[in-house]
């Protein structure tokens, strides 16, 4: 502890240098970043003829391994301590007769211009820009003025650095305003991650002849795993894909000593495209007894299944956990955007990654399983990618549940993890991987479903809550003879269409502000217009206000399914002006006085429940709720 400085503008002090390496001796200091772990990227830049300048070289050994190894031998190394020039002098003069070391300050440096083809900084740049003074970005500017003069052009400027956001936003700034190529490698790990955690980076800043007028930046980013660069559109933009790495290598870190207290999220990226391509979730189970085999295994959700409870939600997935009997379990989603080659293929691709996340427990060389259901990874077939103004980007996509039974769903992308409408198809239709039994080779028409609608169905539980309510309207033989009913929300149509088919009698009004959503039903999800069965393209607020004001008690029961677009909410259905007071009174005026109102209530904010819930109570003299297992969701019944 004696060796740190009492403040940080002592690394830029020459005393402080000079007592640091008289007290620590001839022990070699390395920071961060041994020989190693940058060797692929020092040969990468540093050519074998290349005059190299080394500033601040300290008395690391890099120099030294790189003249060694043959990196290069026309290596100049300064310093400002001169404890440690003459320690390194004394280290190298036989042996490396190429090698020099000189006492010079890098801040002002008596190279003539354009010296060197390389300046290799080893932690100096991170030393130096230890705060965001003026005096020290004064600095800064300084030295990288002057490694700008004495390199050629065509050069490179290698800095190794953890990269504090401070520190890289400002040599990507600096460097690209002047024309400079800006390329970020992150180092792969060799070294202890006990002493250090944080991933090392290497910024490569080429040298060019910067052009008047231009303002072009070239910012690229090299992760550890790929030696191709992928370009990024602002040193904003590179200093947090920086950021991500860096958390989370601060996240392997911690649940590789501890087990996770809350269950811990990632997202890992196509390499390509950049969009997501897995989804991991950490869940630890304390419960289960350790065992030689039971420390930890990957669980591949199957494609299309990852809004179901056991795998969408915490407690689902705990409950998975404890069942596997695995210390930690790590599920991992499929993202409907993405092509996998099956389950061999994301074992290939996600066994290196994944086992930066395995347990402290977890034996040396365990061989750690990969679970799925059935054993497969699922299916999965996007029919149909639209958009709206109202409902942003979504997806109706065709899955196998759980068996042989395949579902066709309705996804609104801003909220990817919930199904916004569900159908079953009638029969298993020719799925990607699957083979077809029919002999015949003529090809469906791409503008027809390929498979029918089991209208029968209801797949979603809190719409069979829903229409179990019409039963406070009396049994059977006390339903009025023609039933009326507003369904507020159309979504997919499987609950008006079932209301319709299911009651005889029954004549259903259903508004939707969404006209592409009345498209989808019809051409998707088999739903129908007729004599019975009328659709409304109107904002439900303003049709309920328009009724009430013309044409009051007339339903004899009203039905609210309707999702709110703003996820800054902590309630996700309704959106919150619909159980307001006042719409709840219109609402009141429009409904028969033995009437029944039911309500799709999503809701994770337990003060805005209780606002709602009183509101309501306010209005309607009874109200019965019904809770959805395993869902948020609650059905609210009003009379």
């Amino acid at each position: 502890m004696e060796l740190l400085p009492r403040s940080p503008a002592e690394f830029g002090s020459a005393r402080y240098w000079d007592r640091f390496f008289r007290q620590r001796g001839r022990r070699p200091f390395e920071w961060y970043g041994a020989f190693p772990e940058l060797c692929p990227v020092l040969h990468k830049y540093v050519r074998p003829r290349d005059k190299v300048l080394v500033v601040g070289c300290g008395n690391s050994e890099l120099s030294e391994q790189m003249y060694d190894m043959g990196v290069c031998e026309d290596i100049t190394n300064i310093d400002i301590s001169d404890a440690v020039i003459r320690q390194m002098r004394e280290r190298s003069a036989s042996t490396r007769p190429k090698m020099s070391y000189l006492l010079m300050d890098m801040l002002q440096m008596d190279f003539p211009d354009a010296h060197f083809q390389v300046v290799l900084d080893k932690g100096t740049l991170d030393a130096l820009l230890t705060d965001e003074e003026e005096a020290t970005l004064a600095k800064v500017d300084q030295m990288f003025a002057e490694i700008s003069r004495v390199l050629q052009v065509g050069g490179r400027y290698l800095c190794v650095s953890l990269a504090q956001a401070h520190v890289l936003k400002k040599a990507v700034e600096y460097f690209s305003q002047e024309g400079w190529v800006v390329r970020v490698h992150q180092v792969a790990s060799s070294g202890d991650k006990q002493q250090f955690v944080l991933p090392v980076f290497v910024y490569v800043m080429t040298k060019f002849r910067k052009i008047p007028g231009s303002a072009a930046q070239i910012l690229e980013i090299c992760p550890e795993e790929q030696d191709k660069p992928m370009r990024v559109e602002s040193a904003e933009r590179l200093v947090a894909a920086v950021k991500d790495r860096q958390h989370y290598a601060l996240l392997c870190s911690q649940i590789s000593k501890t087990p996770c207290r809350e269950q811990l999220f990632l997202d890992l990226c196509d390499k390509e495209s950049g969009k997501p391509r897995y989804t991991l979730h950490v869940v630890d189970s304390p419960s289960v007894k350790p065992s030689r085999d039971n420390h930890f295994a990957i669980f591949i959700i199957p494609q299309g299944r990852e809004t179901e409870w056991l795998f969408g939600t915490e407690e689902g997935r705990r409950q998975l956990a404890a069942s596997a009997g695995f210390g930690r379990l790590l599920t991992v989603a499929l993202h409907r955007e993405q092509h996998y080659e099956g389950m061999a293929g994301i074992q290939a691709e996600l066994s290196g990654k994944v086992m930066e996340l395995a347990p402290p427990s977890l034996p040396a060389r365990q061989q750690v399983p990969f679970l799925s259901v059935g054993g497969d990874i699922g299916v999965r077939a996007v029919r149909h990618c639209g958009s709206s103004p109202l409902s942003g980007e979504f997806v109706v996509e065709d899955v196998r549940g759980d068996g042989t039974c395949y579902f066709r769903r309705l996804i609104f992308l801003q909220n990817r993890n919930v199904v916004q409408s569900e159908a079953r198809l009638l029969a298993p239709i020719p799925l990607p991987g699957q083979k077809k039994r029919r002999k015949d080779k003529k090809k469906p028409s791409p503008t027809e479903p390929p498979g029918a609608i089991d209208k029968s169905y209801l797949c979603c539980e809190h719409h069979k809550a829903m229409v179990a309510g019409l039963c406070l309207l009396g049994g059977p033989d006390a339903l009025p003879g023609e039933l009326a009913v507003l369904v507020v929300g159309l979504g997919g149509g499987s609950l008006p269409l079932f209301v319709h088919d299911y009651f005889s009698q029954a004549r259903v009004a259903v508004v939707e502000i969404d006209p592409s959503m009345l498209e989808v039903a019809m051409r998707w999800f088999g739903f129908s217009q007729g004599d019975r069965m009328q659709v409304h393209i109107s904002d439900g607020l303003d049709y309920v206000a328009k009724l009430a004001a013309e044409a009051p008690a007339q339903y004899d029961a009203i039905m609210f399914d309707v999702d709110s677009k703003d996820l800054t909410v902590g309630m996700s259905c309704p959106p919150p002006a619909f159980v307001e007071k006042p719409f709840l009174q219109k609402v009141k005026t429009i409904l028969k006085p033995e009437g029944v109102f039911v309500l799709n209530l999503v809701c994770r904010d337990a003060g805005l429940k209780e606002s709602v819930l009183a509101a309501l109570k306010d209005v309607f003299p009874l109200l019965y709720t019904r809770s959805i297992q395993g869902e948020v969701n609650e059905i609210l019944f009003c009379q």
